[in-house]
């Protein structure tokens, strides 16, 4: 088996990107660990506990690794931005949201390549101790942007990532030069400012997650900070400004695959808002949104309402104040106030 075949296979696959990075220690690491004792994960245990270790290399997860090709799924369905969103009654989910759950349609596609290969492999896709982003700078695919999002030149940065750890001897691809420049619009686009300068020259800004809105409404549970609530917008499931505003996305290439395309897009705020749990996980079956669970998920909705300042929204943050879970009452309470 060539680079060449493995990279070859996975496009066969359905993959829009495919490279191979070298199975050895990540230079990230020191950084990543930094970023850590910083607390600058928040709340997200599975990045500060043992397996942040882990991410060294890859042969933690499989000690006979010498290759690792990596993936890029795009899904840039092809509609609007969320900066283009100007109806304060709809909620925005993040564009990555909008189809099915990509572990499951990825993994699919990844033990498609698994099995054309010889020897014990080992998939991730999201969920395993691997830093992703830099393997697949290493493994070509693009570079990592001050946002922290990997930004292939020709393709942008709407892409999924996965890995297939092989013990496979392959030629590693070179990784591209970084071409953000001195360019800081998404920087200066951040609501929440949560793209901060690090002082050192390589990685020059990191994103502090306690402060970025898709960690505020997707992994933080429980009450969010008041002094953030007004800065979340009408984001009620993960946040894309930073992408949206990225030069490198203005020609970003778009996928009509079935698996990204929008069950609802952009859908009104106080439909939501009278969601039963039931209908809630009948809606957001085997899609991203289920990881915000119900009560994260109204509570979001509620914070999304406050912002929007509608009268209308009275009568459901009423309802939503009425709730037995102490957090979703709590913050349409709060949204009662700014539309009072």
């Amino acid at each position: 088996m060539t680079a060449a075949a493995l990279k070859q296979l996975a496009l066969d696959a359905g993959f829009d990107l495919a490279g191979i990075a070298p199975a050895s220690d990540r230079r990230e690491w020191p950084h990543y660990m930094a970023w850590v004792s910083k607390g600058m994960a928040g709340r997200m245990g599975y990045l500060t506990d043992h397996r942040a270790e882990k991410r060294r290399s890859v042969t933690e997860l499989l000690p006979s690794a010498q290759s690792v090709l990596v993936v890029g799924q795009l899904y840039n369905a092809p509609l609007p931005y969320s900066t283009s969103l100007d109806d304060s009654a709809k909620a925005w989910i993040s564009r990555y949201a909008w189809g099915y759950d990509y572990h499951d349609v990825m993994r699919v596609k990844l033990e498609r390549v698994a099995a054309r290969i010889e020897g014990e492999s080992k998939i991730c896709i999201d969920t395993a101790p691997v830093l992703e982003r830099a393997l697949a700078r290493d493994a070509g695919l693009g570079w990592i942007g001050k946002n922290a999002c990997l930004i292939n030149q020709h393709k942008g940065s709407w892409f999924f990532l996965g890995e297939l750890i092989t013990p496979l001897a392959l030629e590693a691809d070179a990784p591209p030069p970084d071409r953000c420049g001195s360019c800081t619009r998404c920087i200066d686009a951040c609501p929440t400012q949560a793209i901060i300068p690090t002082g050192v020259e390589k990685p020059a800004y990191e994103v502090d997650a306690r402060l970025c809105i898709a960690y505020l409404n997707i992994e933080l549970k429980g009450e969010v900070s008041e002094q953030l609530r007004p800065l979340m917008g009408q984001n009620v499931f993960g946040c894309d400004i930073c992408q949206d505003v990225c030069p490198w996305n203005r020609r970003a290439a778009e996928t009509h695959d079935d698996p990204w395309q929008p069950r609802l897009h952009a859908p009104p705020l106080e439909q939501l808002a009278l969601l039963t749990e039931a209908e809630f996980r009948a809606l957001y079956q085997g899609s991203p949104i289920a990881r915000a669970k119900y009560q994260g998920f109204l509570r979001n909705v509620a914070i999304a309402m406050g912002n929007a300042r509608r009268p209308e929204f009275r009568a459901p943050l009423e309802r939503l104040a009425g709730s037995p879970d102490e957090v979703i009452a709590s913050h349409a309470r709060w949204a009662l106030e700014l539309i009072r």
